[in-house]
């Protein structure tokens, strides 16, 4: 009966309500395509990477799997996929780790993402085809050393000399910094509005970039700073569609809904993980899943990750309407980064001293929630734009 109640159980895992069960043939081919390739290129080497601090390189691997440029159209180098696929792919990355889906989701959310939305058919044709391959890594330039979320501040400027770019100022906190071979530059022009430049890092006068070490989350990433001193760049590089503070916060749109997605990835695989070791780990002859406690938590926890299933199909479902506001995806960011932290701790506590060493990934997801929770806006912003959406009075 034991045995069969634990065969039970394991297959059952996180999908309390079988939404899964409702994926279309395409859907689940990405979720299972996804987690092999996690299982094959990530899980056995994830630890050593965090352990070290030398980030995990697997640009070709990536772009082989399609995690690059997915929800673009073919022309471009993507594949068309729904907003739901994409979603589950970043839970699947994030599963691996914060890092692995973090690098895809620079590329695509918001490099790719401000090339298609804001470019040239010319600079969609030159950038999108070689970013979707790999060829090419970005960067995605916004947050500075004393502007994070309050973007209408930029101190980063540029002005325009003939057909050159000008550019000044400092960029914190970014992804590929030191890597990148393109990145998408915020500035404020002389006209004090905000537009975004394709800075092609080899071809740039003045310009200096650095890697952030030491650091204890998003080990196995790359982030850095970015420094222009005068710098000069073809007056071509300009996104000429991009206008406005609007479009910089557009951007952060997909990037948002890719982070609910990767936290629920998160909360599956730190439950899974306090389930099975639950189920195995004996006391007083029984196993410790049979305790009133371990089970209040487990129920718990898996009640939370069903509602945030569902959040998240929902989210895909207007995603792929384009019916969606920003503030959904906002919340739907915050909720799921919250509740990935309390399942993460609940799950540390059911493997007692044994999840705090690498044996585990709960301790590594942690620490990464705590980045989650600050990156693409803090929690208290997203609060506060749930708020503001709900009252009509703005709190900041």
């Amino acid at each position: 009966m034991r045995l069969f109640l634990y065969k039970y159980i394991c297959c059952m895992k996180t999908d309390y309500l079988n939404l899964y069960s409702n994926l279309n043939e395409f859907e689940q081919i990405i979720l299972q395509s996804t987690k092999d390739w996690v299982e094959k290129y990530v899980k056995p080497k994830i630890e050593k990477s965090f352990i070290s601090g030398i980030p995990l390189s697997l640009k070709n691997e990536l772009a082989e799997l399609g995690a690059f440029g997915s929800i673009f159209p073919e022309k471009y180098g993507g594949l068309d996929f729904n907003f739901t696929a994409f979603g589950l792919m970043m839970k699947e990355l994030e599963k691996g780790d914060s890092s692995i889906r973090v690098a895809s989701s620079i590329q695509t959310s918001l490099v790719m993402n401000a090339i298609f939305s804001y470019g040239s058919e010319y600079q969609k044709e030159k950038y999108l085809p070689d970013l979707a391959n790999g060829t090419i890594i970005g960067s995605f330039a916004m947050s500075e050393p004393s502007h994070g979320s309050d973007i209408s501040n930029l101190k980063t400027k540029f002005k325009i000399v003939d057909d050159k770019i000008i550019l000044s100022g400092s960029k914190l906190w970014i992804g590929n910094a030191n890597t990148a071979d393109i990145s998408i530059v915020w500035a404020k022009n002389e006209k004090n509005n905000i537009q975004a430049i394709v800075i092609e890092t080899k071809n740039i006068t003045n310009f200096q970039s650095t890697t952030l070490e030491n650091k204890s989350s998003f080990r196995a990433s790359h982030t850095g700073e970015l420094f222009f001193d005068n710098s000069i760049i073809s007056v071509n590089q300009l996104l000429p569609k991009s206008n406005s503070i609007k479009d910089a916060y557009k951007c952060l749109n997909i990037g948002r809904y890719a982070v609910a997605w990767g936290a629920l990835g998160i909360a599956e695989e730190c439950y899974e993980t306090a389930l099975k070791f639950s189920l195995e780990r004996t006391q007083f002859g029984e196993p410790i899943a049979g305790k009133q406690l371990i089970q209040k938590k487990l129920a718990d926890m898996i009640t939370e990750i069903t509602k945030a299933q569902l959040l998240c199909f929902k989210i895909g479902e207007l995603m792929d309407s384009n019916i969606i506001s920003f503030e959904q995806i906002s919340m739907a960011k915050r909720n799921n980064v919250k509740i990935a932290q309390r399942i993460a701790k609940e799950a540390r506590q059911i493997l007692g001293g044994m999840g705090i060493t690498h044996d585990y990934s709960i301790m590594r997801h942690m620490i990464n929630l705590e980045t989650l929770i600050t990156y693409q806006g803090t929690n208290e912003m997203h609060i506060l734009i749930t708020g503001r959406d709900i009252t009509g009075i703005s709190a900041f």
